[in-house]
């Protein structure tokens, strides 16, 4: 392995996205790269540090705002890394620093210092300003508060060179910072000499609040769809193209947009791998740690907004979000009004409000031109989209949408049958509890189609569209198999029957929760019982004891 040198002189401030020298594309054949299982990572076997030939160009992008003395031990800390110079850029964004940056002398070879591009503000704004400068095949985010130690960037690099929907999150520790304390010079020669790890008393740094989560599942292995809640800011990397994919961090959050982007990453297949082999000091405590119920009261509502699952949302679930939980689509091409009325009403009355309905049909053959109102051929049609065009949640399709990446799941639902009122947040709850990528119900009822409820996470059918992007219908359901799992389940748990009027027995959810709540109930009536008998005997003792031989009779 190379170390990246230190460059004497410093280099000019540019604006905006302007590209500098373009780093090598280095050749990596991913036509055959390990498929994960959703998120087991133990199919990947990173080489030993040092003793590997990277080929990867990276881009590390650190967005900045002020502190000049820390920013001048992190690049200190970048010039001494393991990892090849010549493939390795910084890009430092100044994000309106009230007193403008400048680059210290001790720092990579390859280091460049622009300013955020006009049009926003904030750390997300900052980044995407950053890759849109940089060049390298992998985009390294690092705060600019991180002193990373020497193989740093060359341990997060192992896992990209063996897949391209891999993203490697940096280990971290908080530290009390003093400028006074140590010097770039310093630190750049214990860094490269291998000792960051004495920069610091380990004893006395506070861990992240993820690193219990990454234990408590086995590293990550068994996180399955909340692996992405951990992929916060301060230092993590992924391929370009799986950036650009999820469209870059969203430049309107000022708070909270390291999050709302991490679930947009693992929407497109993300692979999440904590990266323990190396570690990083982080100068000072973070607003999360030092402002924690403020920093969390202003970013639950924008989070809420466009991450389905965040746990926030889930105390509001009779509202209606801008990121719906699940899209339901329903042909309605040949189906009476009373068939598509009966399943869409029950879904849009249902317990889950924030779906989106797709009302999938030949809209376009409708026409004003004059007809026979009660028998023009497409009567059912026209009457339907007149019944459901004011619903703000409902959608009129030409054709069946493609997966929403924002929107964790789509639900396919023949016309005809009554969902039940909590179905939706039932089959999700399902799909959760058996980690699966596919949900099938075959639908009891159902008078049109083929009858079976399906319930598609979208995270798990872009996962599998990796690996057979040409795959028919049938093939990539075989591919979702693979890398997350089918369940199948009776209909019955999400679908009222229809037998010649009646309604069938209700749901074993459905039972189990009443049962629920009359033990609840017979429980409360007990404790209500005791303490009017305590009442009694305090107040009448010798009436109590007639009236209580009397019930004992």
């Amino acid at each position: 392995m190379t170390t990246l040198d230190m460059s004497p002189e410093p280099s000019s401030r540019t604006s905006g996205p302007e590209v500098g020298a373009v780093l090598p594309r280095g050749e990596v054949d991913y036509r055959n790269q390990p498929r994960a299982r959703r998120n087991d990572y133990s199919v990947l076997q990173p080489p030993p540090l040092g003793e590997w030939t990277p080929t990867l160009s990276v881009s590390v992008v650190i967005p900045a705002h002020g502190h000049q003395d820390k920013l001048a031990l992190v690049l200190a800390s970048l010039s001494a890394q393991s990892y090849p110079a010549h493939l390795t850029e910084v890009v430092v964004v100044d994000d309106g620093s009230p007193e403008p940056l400048t680059l210290p002398p001790v720092r990579p070879e390859n280091t460049r210092l622009i300013t955020s591009a006009p049009g926003g503000w904030g750390s997300a704004h900052a980044v995407n300003s950053g890759v849109a400068a940089s060049s390298g095949q992998v985009v390294l985010r690092l705060d600019a508060d991180m002193l990373v130690y020497r193989e740093h960037v060359e341990s997060q690099m192992r896992w990209h060179h063996l897949v391209d929907y891999g993203v490697a999150m940096g280990h971290k520790m908080f530290v009390d910072f003093d400028p006074g304390a140590m010097t770039p010079e310093y630190v750049a020669a214990e860094v490269r000499e291998g000792r960051a790890a004495e920069l610091f008393d380990r004893e006395s740094a506070d861990p992240h609040w993820v690193e219990q989560t990454i234990a408590n599942h086995d590293r990550l292995r068994t996180a399955d769809r909340l692996a992405y809640k951990v992929f916060i800011g301060a230092t993590g990397s992924l391929h370009r193209t799986l950036f650009d994919a999820a469209g870059g961090l969203d430049g309107g959050l000022v708070l909270g947009g390291d999050s709302e982007f991490a679930y947009r990453v693992s929407q497109q297949g993300a692979l999440f791998v904590p990266d323990l082999d190396t570690s990083s000091w982080h100068l000072g405590r973070t607003q999360m740690q030092t402002r924690r119920d403020a920093g969390t009261r202003y970013r639950a509502p924008f989070v809420a907004n466009r991450v389905p699952d965040f746990h926030l949302r889930r105390r509001r679930p009779d509202r209606q979000w801008e990121v719906p939980l699940v899209d339901v689509v329903m042909d309605v091409d040949g189906a009476t009004l009373e068939e598509v009325d009966t399943t869409a009403s029950a879904l849009l009355s249902g317990t889950t409000p924030d779906i989106r309905l797709w009302l999938v049909g030949p809209w376009g053959t409708l026409d004003d031109g004059r007809r026979s109102p009660l028998d023009e051929e497409r009567l059912d049609l026209r009457l339907v989209g007149e019944t459901f065009r004011g619903d703000p949640r409902v959608r009129l399709a030409e054709a069946a949408p493609e997966h929403d990446p924002r929107v964790p799941f789509l639900l396919r639902v023949p016309a005809g049958a009554a969902p039940r009122d909590r179905a939706v947040a039932d089959l999700v709850a399902a799909a959760n509890k058996n980690k699966a990528g596919l949900l099938c119900a075959p639908m009891p009822g159902a008078t049109r189609g083929d009858g079976v409820l399906r319930l598609e996470r979208v995270f798990a059918y872009a996962r599998a569209r990796r690996f057979w992007p040409e795959a028919a219908a049938e093939e990539l359901d075989r591919g979702v198999e693979e890398v997350y799992g089918t369940h199948w389940m009776p209909g019955t748990d999400f679908v009222v029957p229809e037998e010649e009027g009646q309604a069938g027995p209700e749901s074993p959810e459905a039972l189990r929760r009443k049962l629920d709540q009359a033990l609840a109930e017979v429980e409360r009536m007990r404790a209500r019982a005791r303490r009017a008998e305590r009442k009694l005997r305090w107040f009448t003792p010798g009436l109590a004891r007639r009236v209580l031989r009397k019930l004992a009779r």
